[in-house]
């Protein structure tokens, strides 16, 4: 079959996607990646896949700009004919839909998250409201990665009976091992994440600042970009007075996670089923996160970790000293429940296989 998947971004795909690409390859079915150019891009052309150089703005929104990949969609759709169309993220869903159904070809959407676009009723959530009535309602099938995001889009009939279920993007076991939980005299906890208010990153700062001054013999890390400058300063400040360690993007993110105890995850919603989550839950380490869609999925409360209310710093601090009053033993114990839990249910393995089952449909 001719295969065309939709992505905004390499690094996401080779994160999250390139099991199933593997295996669209091995089965030998015609693969075409529609990217924004990269030079990583030529690790799926060396795998087999036919990449098309897409101009894609992740995040602007840009009448002129988004008008223009609709129509490099109507041209490539054209030009190759596929069998079916993966796509994930919003433009890819909501644009290729707009191509595909007018072209009657099957597209299948991964709502990977929603973002900041419906915590606030505002003009752009009414907007992409329409825009997705008007797109993937029609399309072949959603999946959501989370039974909030699922339950929303069904209240405000954005979709129809054409949905089904993933456990998030899964996780790959093998390449997250699991490894014992740190026994030494400092407690490491670790956000990770692009630092940005949505993602709860003043919450996080907070925290540790009120942490680190009755408990000394903590740590606390931040791996990721920082999105919004109006967070550097802080970051630097807290950085100098020892409440904070800023470790900024990170190619080894898993060994900080090894050499950490806890994962701390405070978004404010949006998310799809945080892979921070997964992947550190698949390590064995334990997980503090904000109480939302698809987080509350993943953390067992009081057992693989403990969930906080949504945007409340001395919530997130009583839960901090909950997981610091626990023993080493304790501690380890969540581990290991994290794991085998993302062995029950996120493997990566399944996500795989049900977009393998749909191919054959």
């Amino acid at each position: 079959m001719k295969v065309l998947i939709l992505a905004n971004h390499f690094i996401t795909l080779y994160s999250f996607r390139k099991e199933l690409i593997r295996r669209l390859i091995e089965e030998k079915h015609e693969v075409y990646l529609s990217l924004p150019i990269c030079d990583e891009n030529s690790f799926f052309a060396n795998l087999g896949c036919k990449i098309i150089s897409t101009d894609i703005d992740r995040r602007g929104v840009n009448p002129i700009k988004d008008f223009k990949l609709i129509k490099q969609y109507k041209k490539m759709m054209k030009d190759i004919v596929p069998d079916i169309i993966f796509s994930y993220t919003i433009k890819p869903n909501i644009y290729g839909c707009f191509v595909s159904n007018r072209l009657h070809i099957k597209q299948i959407c991964n709502i990977t998250g929603t973002g900041g676009t419906f915590l606030k009723k505002n003009l752009v959530a009414t907007i992409c409201k329409i825009l997705y009535k008007s797109s993937i309602k029609k399309c072949y099938k959603v999946f959501f990665q989370n039974t909030g995001d699922r339950d929303f889009f069904l209240k405000n009939k954005l979709v129809k009976n054409n949905y089904d279920l993933l456990p998030g993007s899964g996780c790959n076991l093998e390449e997250h091992p699991y490894f014992p939980m740190p026994n030494d005299r400092i407690v490491r906890f670790i956000f990770i994440g692009r630092v940005m208010k949505l993602k709860g990153i003043e919450e996080y700062l907070a925290s540790a600042k009120t942490i680190k001054s009755e408990f000394p013999n903590t740590e606390f890390l931040i791996a990721g970009w920082n999105e919004e400058e109006k967070y550097k300063s802080t970051i630097n400040e807290y950085q100098t007075k020892g409440y904070i360690k800023y470790i900024g993007f990170r190619n080894d993110i898993d060994e900080w996670i090894k050499s950490s105890h806890c994962i701390i995850l405070p978004s404010h919603g949006g998310e799809g089923v945080p892979n921070v989550l997964l992947e550190g839950s698949a390590i064995g380490r334990a997980c503090i996160g904000s109480n939302i869609s698809g987080t509350n999925d993943v953390i067992k409360d009081g057992i693989t970790g403990f969930l906080f209310e949504v945007g409340n710093v001395n919530d997130l601090v009583l839960t901090i000293k909950k997981f610091l009053k626990l023993s080493y033993n304790e501690k380890t114990k969540m581990g290991v429940f994290g794991r085998k839990n993302i062995e029950k249910k996120y493997n990566r393995n399944i996500v795989v296989q049900t977009y393998l089952e749909e191919l054959k449909k």
